[in-house]
């Protein structure tokens, strides 16, 4: 925690607690505010130990060293990342379920995972020691929001397989926050719990921040809440969105990104600024490269965000392809911390969509089509409703199976709903459409219609 003297003398303590809630706070101080030698002297020395780490453990990664002819020898520092073949969602489909696993099974205490995008999942492997790193980085992030151990710590990210709750979780505890474990759903009993136990800080999805809000409202219950901040990731959200949160709950909104594949929620996060995401760069190695080339690209461009881990020994990937479109900034933040910002995610490099904070590959959806019999001719509609996301797919019924009785269609759509959410995790509407219905084109088909970016 930032220190600073602040003269007591003729001022009463209500002034003292206004000035002590003004100061940034630091989970580790001295990390968080390296200055940047330090910084790329933690980074040249753990990329060096992690490439030897790989190139001895992961035969599936030193193949693909080996076949761009590189060895550990070429990687003496930072400035020879470039050299290093990406690593893509490809790749962990490929080497699915172990592949990639760098430490004897013996040593790893803990799986998180993903929904993948042919049925098979990204399953990220854990020792000890990278729980507790990945758990220091949430606890930067919460005490960046201003939690400290008076704090109580509403987590309503889902828990068990997904990165959220676990990561925010683990994050509290480091801080010394109560923590209210409370997963996603039963809005009764979160709020229930917010009013009795007086949740200060809130961790979940934007648009599920969103609902509470519209719920806290309608139960006439905002001067029960005592919320001061939010933590809110897994999906996209917008400045609007941001500040809609902030007016209706009453608190600061803070953003945090991260990746299953690279540990979870807390590889970077907002700060009291709110002008971008803080990379925790002892941990990850950022690059921006052209999506098509693979070329790196200068600071301040426009392009697709690559991570090197440099710290994490069960998965550790090296130039992962995150497919999200962003900005680095080494501009001086005024919160004291000098690691990289990036910024909110601007798009994707390929056609992954985020719906309820879960990942969504049209070739899900069209493997279970075609798995049910069904033609390859669907269309996918993404709505934001009352600041919740829904997700609609249209699909053409074949000559075959055609039928204009409505308890037969009613039945088939039950039956495609039922295989869409064991692919996919969540709900997904179906309307079963005649034969050739759906627009065509004469170009690439449009498959998605994404009406929250209209």
């Amino acid at each position: 925690m930032v220190i600073s003297v602040i003269n007591i003398e003729k001022t009463d303590f209500s002034s003292v607690e206004e000035e002590m809630e003004k100061m940034e706070r630091y989970y580790q101080q001295e990390i968080e505010t390296a200055d940047r030698e330090q910084i790329l002297a933690w980074q040249n020395e753990r990329l060096v130990k992690q490439v030897r780490h790989v190139w001895d453990h992961v035969p599936y990664y030193r193949a693909k060293m080996e076949e761009k002819g590189v060895t550990p020898e070429d990687i003496q520092s930072v400035s020879d990342l470039h050299k290093l073949p990406f690593l893509t969602k490809d790749d962990l489909r490929e080497a699915y379920p172990y592949g990639l696993l760098a430490k004897p099974l013996k040593d790893c205490v803990r799986i998180q995972s993903t929904s993948g995008t042919t049925g098979r999942r990204v399953v990220a492997f854990y020792t000890q020691h990278d729980i507790d790193l990945w758990e220091d980085c949430c606890a930067r992030a919460i005490m960046a929001a201003g939690g400290t151990e008076e704090d109580v710590c509403h987590v309503s990210y889902g828990y068990g397989l997904f990165t959220g709750g676990p990561g925010l979780n683990g994050g509290s505890h480091k801080v010394g926050c109560l923590t209210l474990p409370m997963s996603s759903g039963n809005t009764d009993r979160q709020l229930q719990f917010m009013v009795d136990l007086g949740s200060t800080i809130l961790c979940c999805t934007p648009s599920y921040a969103a609902f509470l809000a519209e719920s806290i409202h309608e139960r006439g219950l905002q001067d029960q809440i005592k919320l001061k901040a939010g933590i809110f990731g897994a999906e996209a959200w917008s400045e609007e969105m941001r500040q809609d949160i902030q007016n209706k709950l009453g608190i600061k909104a803070y953003d945090i990104y991260g990746l299953t594949e690279t540990s979870g929620p807390g590889v970077a996060f907002e700060c009291s600024e709110q002008t971008g995401m803080h990379i925790n760069e002892d941990h990850f190695i950022a690059e921006i490269i052209d999506p098509d080339t693979g070329e790196v690209l200068p600071e301040g461009s426009k392009g697709e965000l690559v991570f090197t881990s440099i710290t994490k020994e069960a998965f550790p990937l090296l130039r992962y392809r995150t497919r999200d479109i962003c900005v680095l900034n080494r501009k001086q933040c005024a919160c004291g911390r000098t690691h990289v910002k990036m910024s909110k995610p601007m798009g994707r490099s390929d056609d992954m969509l985020i719906v309820k904070g879960v990942n969504v590959f049209p070739s899900q959806i069209e493997t279970v089509l075609l798995e049910q019999g069904y033609p390859a001719n669907y269309q996918i509609v993404v709505d934001r409703i009352n600041n919740s996301d829904t997700i609609e797919v249209m699909v053409e019924m074949s000559p075959e199976n055609f039928s204009d009785n409505l308890g037969n269609i009613t039945a088939m759509e039950k039956s495609l709903v039922s295989a869409l959410k064991a692919m996919l995790g969540i709900y997904a509407k179906v309307r079963l459409v005649a034969p050739k219905s759906i627009a065509r084109s004469e170009g690439k088909a449009v498959r998605v219609i994404d009406k929250r970016k209209i």
